[in-house]
Formats: C-alpha cells, sequence, structure tokens
C-alpha cells in the first residue's frame, strides 16, 4: 500500500512539474571599469536584489567595483555572451576532463591549486559556489585538467591534399593525421554533415602532420632513388606520402640544378607501406596516444614487439603520437573495438566538462488525462492495472535521481516533460507546438508508432532519440538509440557461453513451434542436440523424454516457450529427475542444468517453482541483472522516502544517466557514440552498435544464474581466466 500510495503523490507531483525545467541557471560576470550594480542588472535582464541575493559579500551596490566576480541568477530566457578578449581566448587552453576532489579538513584553495598545477581563477570557473562561499569539508569540486603544452612543438598552417583510399573511413583519416571528424567537417564543407559515405578518390583538404617535414626526426631510414622520365615533385610527392617541399629540404640540389631532372639521385625517407590502407575487413586500429612507448602499447594491445612491428612498418621511424596502428582483427576478442578502432578505457565521471549544458526532453505515456488524483481508490487501481502507466511513473521516477546525481557533478540540464497519453494525436501536437532546437537528445515515447513519428521529425533536426523499452522498429532511423538489446543479441550471447563451457554434456532441446529460429540456432551450436517432443506446445511426451537423459553426463536441457503452464511443468519433471533415487541395488543420480535463450514472462509466473529453478541452476540471457545496495538504491530510497525501485525506475536512472554523462562529456550524443564503447550502471548496460540507416544498438547484456534461490549475474571475465 505504501508503493501505491507514493506512487500516487508522484502523480501529483507530474501534474505540477510537467514541462517545466529542472534547473535554474547562473552565470558569472567580472565588473569592467565604468560599470554598476543597475548596468550590469539591465544587461542580463535581472532586478539588482536578485544578484544581491546571489552575492551575500555584497552589501550594496557601492560594493560592485572593477574586477568583482557575480554571480547572475538567470530567468532562463536569456543567454548572456561573455565578450573575452582575442588574446584571453587564444591564451585560456579548454579543459581536457575533470578530477572529481572531496574537500578534506584543513585544506586550502592554494593548496588545491599547488596540488592539481591550476590557478585559483580555473577553479573556481568551474566551481561557482567558490566565488561566494569559502572552501568547506566535505564539498565536491570539479578539478579541471589541462593539456600539457610542450614550448617546442611544432605547429605547421599550411595544408595538403589526400585522396581518400577505398575501404577509408572519416575518423581512420582524422586519426590518422592527428584531428577530429569535426575538423575534418570544417576544412572540407563539401562532406555531407549527416552522412558518413566517404568515397574512394575524394580529394580531401588536411592539415600537413607534425613531423612531416623531417627537421625534427631523429632516427630515420632514406634511400636512394634515380628520377625516372616525366616525373614530378607532386608525384613524387603523393608516391613516398611526404609534401614536396620536404623532397626539395631534403635534396638542394633540385632548387641548384632548376628543378627536379631525369636521372638526378636523390634521397627519400622509406616509402610507406601501402597495406596500412584501411581495411576493416581483415584488420583493427589503434590511435597511439601522447606519452605511450613501444612497451605499455604490447601490454595493452596483448601483442609482440615483433608482430607489432611485422604489421606496421612505419615504426622503424619511431613511435609517435597519432599514429594510427594495424592489428589482427582476432585481436578484437581481447580487446574492446568499435567501429574497427580498438577504444581506450575512458570513465566518463572524470570526463565531464561542466560548461556542457544539454537540454533534453521526456515524452512518455503518463495518461494524466485519465488520472484523477481526488479519487484515490481509483488512481490506485489504475496504477496497479495499467502497465503503461507503471512502467513511465517508474522510468520518471529513475530519470529524476538521475537528474539529481547529475547536477550533483556540476552539469546544469534543461529538462521538458510531455505526456503523450499513448497518443500518436498528441505526440504530433506536441511536435507542432513545441521548438525542439537546441535539444540534445529525447527520451521517449514508448509506443512504436509515436516513436517513429517523433523520430522523423528529429531526423531533420539531427537530435537523437533514445527508445526505453524498444530493441528495434519496422522502420529505419538512423537517429534512434534502441536500449534494449534484440533477441538474436541476447541468443548470440547465451550460445557463446555455453559454448565456451561446453565439455561434452548430454544437450537436449524442448521448443515448442513458436520458437523455432531459437531450436535452429541451438541445433546450429550443438549438432548432436537430441529433440524432445512437444505435444500440442503444451507439455512434454513424459516416457520418451525420461529415455533422452542420461546417467553418465551432465544434461544440459533447453527450454524455449512462452507458455507459462509449459515452464512449470517442465521444470517440476526435471527437478524430480535431477533428485537422487535410491534402489535396492544401486544409488543412480541424474544431474539436470536448464537453460533457455528466450527468456520471457512466463518463467517469472506464479505457477513457476523458484525452488526447482534454483535446484537446476536455471541459466538465461537478460538485458538487466538485479540491482544491490548501490548509490542510485541509497538515492532512490532517499528521495521517495524508503521506496524501493522496481525494474523500470532502475531502468530509467540507467538510462537517462548513461545519455546525460555522454552530453556531459561532449555535447552531441553521435559524436560521444563513436568513441565511447561499454557503460554499465545499476542493472543496466549499454554498448551502441550503428548501423547506419537503421540506427544504433545496443549489444550489452547479462548471462544470470539461479544459485541457492539467489539470482546472480555469470561474471564472464572470470571464467575467461579459468579456462
Amino acid at each position: 500500500m505504501k508503493k501505491y500510495f507514493l506512487q500516487l503523490g508522484f502523480v501529483v507531483f507530474l501534474l505540477a512539474s510537467i514541462s517545466v525545467s529542472a534547473q535554474n541557471k547562473y552565470e558569472t560576470h567580472a565588473v569592467k571599469e565604468g560599470e554598476t550594480l543597475q548596468s550590469i542588472s539591465q544587461q542580463y535582464r535581472v532586478t539588482p536584489y536578485s544578484i544581491l541575493q546571489a552575492n551575500k559579500e555584497i552589501k550594496s551596490a557601492a560594493d560592485v567595483k572593477e574586477n568583482t566576480i557575480l554571480i547572475i541568477p538567470l530567468s532562463g530566457s536569456v543567454t548572456v555572451e561573455k565578450e573575452k578578449p582575442k588574446e584571453e581566448v587564444q591564451q585560456e587552453p579548454k579543459p581536457i576532463g575533470f578530477t572529481r576532489h572531496r574537500v578534506r579538513r584543513k585544506e586550502t584553495l592554494f593548496g588545491l591549486t599547488q596540488k592539481y598545477e591550476i590557478n585559483e581563477e580555473q577553479l573556481k570557473r568551474y566551481n561557482t559556489q567558490l566565488y561566494s562561499e569559502p572552501l568547506k569539508k566535505g564539498m565536491v569540486l570539479q578539478v579541471p585538467k589541462y593539456p600539457e603544452i610542450d614550448p617546442n612543438e611544432e605547429r605547421e598552417l599550411d595544408f595538403e591534399t589526400y585522396i581518400v583510399q577505398p575501404k577509408e573511413t572519416r575518423w581512420s583519416i582524422a586519426h590518422k593525421y592527428g584531428i577530429t571528424v569535426d575538423s575534418l567537417l570544417v576544412l572540407n564543407p563539401d562532406l555531407s554533415k549527416t552522412s558518413n559515405y566517404l568515397a574512394a578518390g575524394h580529394e580531401l583538404k588536411l592539415p600537413r602532420p607534425k613531423g612531416d617535414s623531417l627537421k625534427e626526426q631523429k632516427v630515420e631510414i632514406f634511400t636512394s632513388y634515380t628520377v625516372p622520365p616525366k616525373m614530378t615533385l607532386y608525384s613524387l610527392g603523393r608516391e613516398y606520402g611526404i609534401p614536396s617541399d620536404s623532397i626539395v629540404r631534403l635534396n638542394p640540389e633540385i632548387m641548384e640544378q632548376g628543378g627536379l631532372k631525369e636521372g638526378m639521385v636523390i634521397r627519400l625517407p622509406k616509402k610507406q607501406d601501402k597495406a596500412g590502407v584501411v581495411n576493416t575487413d581483415n584488420y583493427i586500429f589503434y590511435e597511439v596516444k601522447p606519452k605511450q612507448n613501444i612497451f605499455r602499447l604490447t601490454q595493452n594491445l596483448k601483442m609482440t614487439r615483433e608482430e607489432l612491428f611485422r604489421l606496421n612498418p612505419a615504426l622503424e621511424n619511431g613511435l609517435k603520437a597519432g599514429m594510427v596502428l594495424k592489428l589482427p582483427k582476432e585481436k578484437a576478442e581481447v580487446l574492446e573495438v568499435k567501429n574497427a578502432l580498438v577504444l581506450d578505457k575512458i570513465n566518463l565521471l572524470d570526463s565531464i566538462n561542466v560548461e556542457n549544458r544539454p537540454k533534453v526532453v521526456f515524452m512518455l505515456p503518463f495518461r494524466l488525462d485519465r488520472v484523477n488524483v481526488n479519487d484515490k481508490e481509483k488512481t490506485e487501481s489504475q496504477i496497479k492495472t495499467r502497465r503503461d502507466l507503471t512502467l513511465s511513473l517508474g522510468f520518471y521516477s529513475g530519470a529524476l535521481v538521475a537528474l539529481d546525481s547529475i547536477k550533483k557533478l556540476g552539469v546544469s540540464v534543461d529538462v521538458k516533460t510531455y505526456d503523450t497519453e499513448l497518443s500518436q494525436a498528441k505526440v504530433k501536437e506536441i511536435l507542432f507546438r513545441e521548438n525542439l532546437q537546441g535539444v540534445k537528445a529525447i527520451i521517449g515515447p514508448v509506443a512504436s508508432g509515436a516513436l517513429n513519428e517523433v523520430a522523423v521529425q528529429a531526423a531533420s533536426k539531427n537530435i537523437p532519440v533514445i527508445a526505453p523499452i524498444s530493441s528495434d522498429s519496422q522502420f529505419g532511423h538512423s537517429n534512434v538509440f534502441f536500449s534494449v538489446p534484440r533477441e538474436e543479441v541476447l541468443r548470440d550471447k547465451m550460445l557463446s557461453y555455453m559454448e565456451k563451457i561446453y565439455t561434452d554434456e548430454n544437450v537436449i532441446i524442448i521448443a515448442d513451434s513458436t520458437h523455432q529460429v531459437a531450436h535452429d540456432s541451438i541445433l546450429s551450436k550443438f549438432p548432436a542436440a537430441q529433440i524432445a517432443k512437444v505435444i500440442d506446445n503444451k507439455s512434454l511426451h513424459l516416457d520418451e523424454f525420461l529415455i533422452q537423459l542420461s546417467e553418465d553426463k551432465e544434461n544440459w536441457v533447453f527450454l524455449e516457450t512462452d507458455q507459462p503452464n509449459m515452464v512449470a511443468s517442465v521444470t517440476s519433471i526435471l527437478n524430480s529427475a535431477n533428485t537422487a533415487s535410491l534402489t535396492s541395488e544401486k544409488e543412480t543420480q541424474i544431474n539436470v542444468r536448464m537453460f533457455t535463450t528466450s527468456y520471457n514472462n512466463a518463467f517469472e509466473d506464479d505457477a513457476v517453482s523458484s525452488t526447482h529453478l534454483s535446484n537446476l541452476r536455471f541459466t538465461y540471457p537478460s538485458l538487466n541483472r538485479e540491482a544491490g545496495n548501490d548509490s542510485f538504491v541509497r538515492a532512490y530510497q532517499k528521495k521517495f522516502n524508503g521506496l524501493k525501485p522496481d525494474r523500470y525506475a532502475v531502468r530509467g536512472f540507467d538510462v537517462t544517466f548513461d545519455v546525460l554523462l555522454k552530453l556531459a562529456h561532449k555535447n552531441n550524443l553521435f559524436e560521444t557514440s563513436k568513441i565511447i564503447g561499454l557503460t554499465e550502471y545499476t542493472g543496466n548496460s549499454f554498448d551502441y552498435f550503428n548501423n547506419w540507416t537503421s540506427g544504433y544498438f545496443n549489444r550489452a547484456c547479462y548471462i544470470m544464474e539461479y544459485d541457492n534461490l539467489e539470482i546472480k549475474e555469470v561474471k564472464l571475465d572470470d571464467l575467461k581466466s579459468n579456462l
């Protein structure tokens, strides 16, 4: 009863809060010469009193003096861009990430700036409360991390033309030149902004790579070259992969003799390996990071030095940051790979940019048009019986905890929430009425028709849409992130696990006619499996089945059905067979384990005994895992008066927090998804694979097992180490 009472209160809260921004906005302002409290308040369209309220150390207008730093509380309707001198913009680098620091007793601002090698202004800029409050024990600060500046770094501003080779991609070329894909698009405005397509033979404008002038290379392998007829500097540079002026600097006689002449013997660096062309069919790739060395690389990439040099002859000239190394494709089994690129582990919590202020929209079917909060009994009944309301309230309650969590990390989020009323017409009305300009992500809707409608409208504005409970769509949407893994992903995960632990067990398949795909998939992995006879899709032919059980080997029984009665019957039969039976002559033991590749509600039905499932060590693939007593659960119970989060609340938190962290890292979900691999939270994991025209599909899931009446996750990493 407590649960439904709290959910009723939550409905009332929703009525009051939908479509309201979730965060106050603030700006900092450095007082310039001649400015007054009145002129500043007019500039930001706020009252002088509100500025004084936000800056407790300022007692009156007379205290507002030049170089005073003020916190300006904005109404949210006006965004003021601070003007900065050009020299300041150029000299102040942007943080490459952030470190969380909890203030200890007796720590000072000076001590923190010395510890993290930053100045006081840099620390305050990303912790605005320090402008008006002293440093206190327990404060959680976001400490910016800045790139190390090499005073001797070569900065060449000239460009070169690059010819795209077959099977090369935008990211592979960008990484080869040490720039981002965004920079590649800026340099080449003719490239499409909505597609990643890149044609072989296309000419790109690219910055000349650092060090390609050869003047700073300490070790270089040169070869002699006799100039053939009709050879030009441009053609020679393309053939050897270096600029024409670098050839001239290596061979001053070219200018002395009036240009490149036939028969001239010159020196050139060793020709680049043409096998280095990106071929994602046979290889994966890794971009070398600053300060890495060969020893550390061989350890991280799980390769020997000889293997690495054989595939990447350019390493003979030295390891350089920005190089793209070619690796055998089979290494993908032991490395984290996304779109053929080996990913470095990125801790999103330590990579937040508090300057990112994402705008997020929720579109869920709360059905508030049918809820009368004055009729308590009817509302409680609706919450109990209507899945759409239970799902939406649970999901959104978890999402609110995610918004609280990201706020504590210093990220301000502009949130709007809409009730779709489970109506496609209502969704069209919302889209027609509301301006989606600047929105960075839409979470929802739930129904497929409404989701398609939103996806089409959002695609025109390049807005990603996150499907909360969908795994696919009958229509292709390149901007939709399907957060639930497909059935085939779950099935493949399960069968891959089974193959790894298989040692010659007796495999039996029990599958009704509606699960033919699962039946065929299991049989393809275990060709010697026996097929149990199923009568009318409801029950086993018991006598024939018992004969199929082995007394010498462990029996692995796959049960593929969505009929609760059949699950209850089969688990009862298997549990009985799994019990030792004593005879006058000998003791016999039949060992049985039960599995499924198609987990569904039938296995959770009240008719199915949890004790039987536990005795059979029932194992299955799952999109989620059981939530433990982690920080989310504690925060949820604190926010909702001790109420324990259900699986919808856990999912709401995980989906929302994943989106918010990625937007806080880089305020573009499409770009972040290119560099972020597997992420894992309270009960759900996300590893999105871009299928280009069809959307982004989650490949992360779990293997779960009943053990002593508890459901536990099977740790596949532990399995690998034991094999």
